[in-house]
This record gives structure tokens, sequence and C-alpha cells, in this order.
């Protein structure tokens, strides 16, 4: 059998000729262009329509969310206090001679604090990921949240109180900066970080923190053993101005230094090599990144408590919709997060009459089964662990 190429035909247009029979293999049919891979105008595009609904749902959610309660406000009501404070009054007020007062000392505030937490956690779990280059990684599922909680809890059994408000914050950023180090180090062995032992230091680690807010509780007077089994189960629930006050700069600024790490983490996923043949400071991106993560951290446990897997659920989900690239996955996930976190806070408000749930137990029964999940999908991926 000989085979020929024909100038006549395209260039793709085979002549194979085996006993005097002649087949023509035809060139392929060309992709549609509905078919071809998005340009990197189109995925921005598409983005920022994500971001933009997610935005318009947070808005949405924090209205309706401000105005259930026991004192029921309208959301148009809601939006008409918020509006008036700004000069702009073309909507009505709350009717009830209280409603006023509830929104602005107890409902804002919490609201407020929700979109915080829930943005500072989605940040901080995709910064990790990005840093580990792996799914599962999240402050919650390796430590890192449990780490922060200790060296608060720490604060509150021996009444610290040498920065002032700043405390707990500063020492949850401590304890969160620590455990952050110490699963950087645990998790990576030649140089790249392995499913099973990034999950087993978060096991370990998880198990240890235990064990010390287990003793802190012991040590620690009734005020103190509350407080502490209120970090173990998280909770929005007494959140006031001058917490947000605290939270919202450590948010704002590890917010922006995400950003600014996001093209040297798109480059860290080619690989370690190609990162530093185009010019990143591999090392160093990882060093900023991990204290990056545990200043979120601090700033989402300092007066809320541990609140697993949001960081692990919303920056997958949103990878899912967007793609990898981190300039676009770290602001929508910060959204998402905050939206995540407000709707949570509205069911543990509201789905018991006259009791307040635990955030915590909320966010992880959703987080859970989607761990195992993920668990599960990233097993198959990696074609088994053993």
């Amino acid at each position: 059998m000989t085979v020929t190429l024909d100038s006549a035909k395209t260039p793709t247009q085979v002549d194979l000729r085996a006993g005097g029979n002649l087949l023509v293999a035809e060139p392929a049919p060309a992709r549609p262009a509905t078919e071809a891979v998005a340009p990197p105008r189109a995925r921005f595009g598409r983005a920022a329509i994500v971001a933009m609904i997610f935005f318009c749902l947070l808005i949405i959610m924090a209205l309706v969310a401000a105005g259930m309660g026991q004192l029921k406000i309208p959301p148009m009501e809601v939006a008409g206090s918020v509006l008036s404070k700004l000069g702009l009054g073309f909507l009505p007020e709350p009717t009830h001679p209280q409603g006023d007062a509830a929104l602005w000392t107890i409902r804002f505030p919490r609201v407020v604090m929700a979109m915080l937490v829930g943005a500072a956690l989605a940040t901080a779990g995709a910064l990790m990921q990005g840093v580990f280059g792996n799914p599962l990684a999240e402050p919650g599922v390796v430590g890192v949240s449990s780490g922060a909680a200790v060296a608060a809890s720490t604060v509150i059994v021996f009444s610290l109180n040498f920065l002032g408000p700043w405390t707990i914050a500063a020492m949850a950023f401590v304890g969160g900066l620590l455990t952050s180090i110490l699963v950087y180090f645990l998790a990576r062995a030649g140089g790249k970080t392995e499913v099973v032992t990034l999950i087993l230091t978060g096991v370990a680690i998880n198990a240890f923190t235990g064990a010390v807010l287990a003793f802190l509780t012991f040590l620690g007077d009734t005020q103190a053993r509350e407080q502490i089994v209120f970090w173990q189960l998280g909770s929005l629930n007494g959140t006031r101005w001058q917490y947000v006050a605290v939270v919202a700069p450590l948010v704002i600024i590890g917010f922006i230094a995400a950003i600014c790490l996001a093209r040297s983490l798109d480059l860290l996923a080619l690989g370690d090599k190609a990162a530093r043949h185009l010019g990143v400071h591999v090392e160093r991106v990882r060093v900023v990144s991990i204290v990056v993560v545990a200043l979120l951290t601090a700033a989402a446990v300092a007066f809320c408590g541990i609140i697993a897997f949001v960081g692990l659920v919303v920056p997958h989900l949103v990878r899912m919709i967007v793609g990898p690239a981190h300039r676009t996955l770290i602001p929508i996930s910060a959204i998402g997060g905050a939206l995540l976190l407000v709707t949570a806070d509205l069911v543990a408000r509201t789905a018991v009459a006259y009791a307040d749930l635990p955030i915590g137990m909320l966010t992880a029964i959703v987080g859970g089964p989607f761990f195992f999940w993920l668990l599960r999908r990233t097993r198959k991926t990696a074609g088994g662990w053993a």
C-alpha cells in the first residue's frame, strides 16, 4: 500500500491506494464558532455578569435579613432607613417607633459583619487553594481557624488586654499565622502538596487545638467557658459597630493584598519552575499569601468564632463558573462568601422561633457533604492515592 498526498486536494486530504481502490480521507469539519474556546474578553465579560448577579443578590438578601426577626420591617422600609441617612428620603422609612433603633443598633451591624466574615473566609480559601494548588485547602479544614481560635480563647481565659479592643484580633492573627506556617511546611513534599498529607495535617492540627480548647475551658470561669463554646460553634449574635470597626480594616487590607497576589498565583499554577522563569519569587509569594490568609482568618474568627467550609465551598463553585484566573476568582469569591454567610445568618436567626442557631453548625451541614463530594472527585481525578 502506498500513501500519496494529492496537492490538488485540500492539504488534509490523503489518497490511500490499496488493491486499486481509492479511499479519500476528508478533512475534519471546522469547529463552529460557538464551540471555540472563549477569548479572554468573553471570559472577563462572563465574570463581570456573574459578579453583578452576586452583588445584586447580596444587596437583596442584606435588605431582607435586616428586616427579619421578632420585629419585622419590610425591605423597602429598610432601604428607606439607609437612604434617609444619606440624605435621599424618597423611600418610606420604618413605621414602627423602634424600627430605626432596631436596624442601626442590632440588625445592620450583624449584617455587615456577616458580609465581612463571609468575604474574608472565601478570599482566604481562594488564596489557600492557589498556594497549595489543591481544591481541598481551606482555613477550617486544615486547622488554621482552630489555631486562631485557640489564641483568641487564651486572651479570654487569661483576661489579656495589652492592645485594647485589638487584643483578640492580634492574638488570633498570631495563632492563625503560626498554624498556617506549620501546615505549609508539613503538607509540602518534593515541591508539591500531597492531598493525603494536607488532610491528615488538618486532622492532626484540629485534634490538637481541640484538646487545647478543652484545657482552656477547664481553666476558665463560667463566663470564659461560655465564650469558648461560642468560639467553637460560631455565631454572629451580639455583634456591635465597635466589633465591625475592628474587623473591617483587617478584611479590607487582606482583600487588597489578595488582589495584588492574583497574577503571581496564576503563574504559580504553571508550576514552580515555570513561575520562576516568568519572574515570580515563588517562596516569597507563598509566604506573603500565608500571612494574608492568617490576617483574613483572624478577622473572621476574632468576634464570630469558627465558621467552617465557607472558604472551601464558595471558591470552588466560583472557579467552576468563571474559571481559575485569580483576578476574577478572588473578588467574585468575596462577594459569594458574603452572600452565603448573610443567607446562613438569616436562616440561623429565623429557622427556630425565639432561638439563634450557631451559624457554624449550618455551614458545616452544607459544607460537610460538599467536602465529601469534592474529596471523592479529587481522588478520582488523581487516579487514587494508594
